[in-house]
């Protein structure tokens, strides 16, 4: 595509959360649309739509979320997408780009508990519903007498399903950008700050996909991009794949610039899905001498090896552990 075409159709999944985070970004691109130019939006059905009866573990993982959109953007019926970053795999079709990160929302976790309960308040042994090993390892880490139920399904299906008690459930975790792009913050919500629940690669930040000989349309989307949040994309999504992890190991990493001085905060975290070892690490850096996050990433990394990450995703079943 040498020139834009007078409508430009963004793929997107059908389920509240994306078509909320593709409008927000056809609205944000709107003021740069040349005179007589729109965007429609096309909605695409997923396999991961479509398999909700099992884990992602089971049923081939989180690239089942952009296996029909990335299909689609190759065969021209789209001419971009807009994926949630934390599912985008690490490994994409050679043809395809991000070509444009808007600056990232909110990347903690979200505790949201039947009733208002807390975390440090379940009952024991109560049954919490996530398909995040992520957030299982984290939270068994804290309270290894709870028991843990796949929950699967959009956002204001997991809402529901909490409200109701389904299967007993007392609780699960929502990425919090997610709830605040889609107004359905509940008021009892927990934030989990990212020093004490690390948060997945990319949560909270929008990987916009284009093809990669589409120079008009990248030029476009490169009015909305956020070279910061870009930067602690590729970091995070860098450190997933040094550590021979995909989007469902129960990896945690955070890249954040500083909130009250100039330099990066990153915090990682590798750990058994029950929760029993954990590798941890977090690096500041600041000035003078202020580190860039590539400079942090293999000091990062070493720490994480040193600290038994390599032996812990040793022992992951091949299809957990590997990209």
């Amino acid at each position: 595509m040498t020139t834009l075409p007078t409508i430009l159709r963004l793929g997107t999944r059908g389920s509240l959360l994306a078509r909320t985070q593709s409008q927000l970004v056809a609205d944000t691109l709107k003021p740069f649309l040349p005179p007589g130019h729109s965007i429609e939006l096309v909605t695409i059905t997923t396999s991961g739509d479509k398999q909700q009866d099992k884990p992602l573990q089971d049923s081939g993982g989180k690239g089942l979320f952009v296996k029909e959109l990335d299909e689609s953007i190759l065969a021209g019926h789209v001419d971009f997408t807009v994926h949630s970053a934390k599912d985008v795999p690490a490994e994409r079709h050679e043809s395809l780009i991000i070509a444009a990160t808007p600056k990232r929302e909110d990347p903690r976790d979200l505790w949201i508990g039947k009733d208002g309960i807390t975390i440090e308040n379940l009952p024991q042994g109560a049954p919490v519903g996530t398909a995040s090993l992520r957030r299982q390892a984290q939270l068994l880490a804290r309270r290894p007498d709870l028991h843990i139920l796949p929950l699967r399904g959009n956002i204001d299906t997991r809402l529901r399903k909490v409200a109701e008690g389904r299967d007993g459930i007392f609780g699960t975790f929502l990425a919090a950008a997610g709830l605040k792009r889609t107004g359905l913050v509940p008021a009892h919500a927990v934030f989990l700050e990212t020093d004490k629940f690390i948060p997945a690669a990319g949560q909270g930040t929008l990987a916009i996909e284009a093809r990669r000989l589409d120079p008009a349309l990248i030029a476009l989307l490169q009015n909305i991009h956020d070279p910061v949040t870009a930067a602690c994309l590729h970091f995070e999504r860098q450190i997933v794949a040094a550590l021979a992890g995909n989007c469902l190991a129960p990896i945690g990493v955070c890249a954040q610039p500083r909130a009250t001085d100039p330099g990066w905060i990153v915090r990682a975290i590798v750990a058994s899905p029950d929760g029993t070892k954990v590798a941890r690490a977090t690096l500041m850096s600041q000035k003078p001498g202020t580190a860039t996050l590539e400079e942090l990433q293999p000091i990062l990394l070493q720490t994480l090896l040193n600290r038994g990450a390599k032996e812990i995703l040793s022992q992951l079943p091949p299809g957990n552990s590997h990209p």
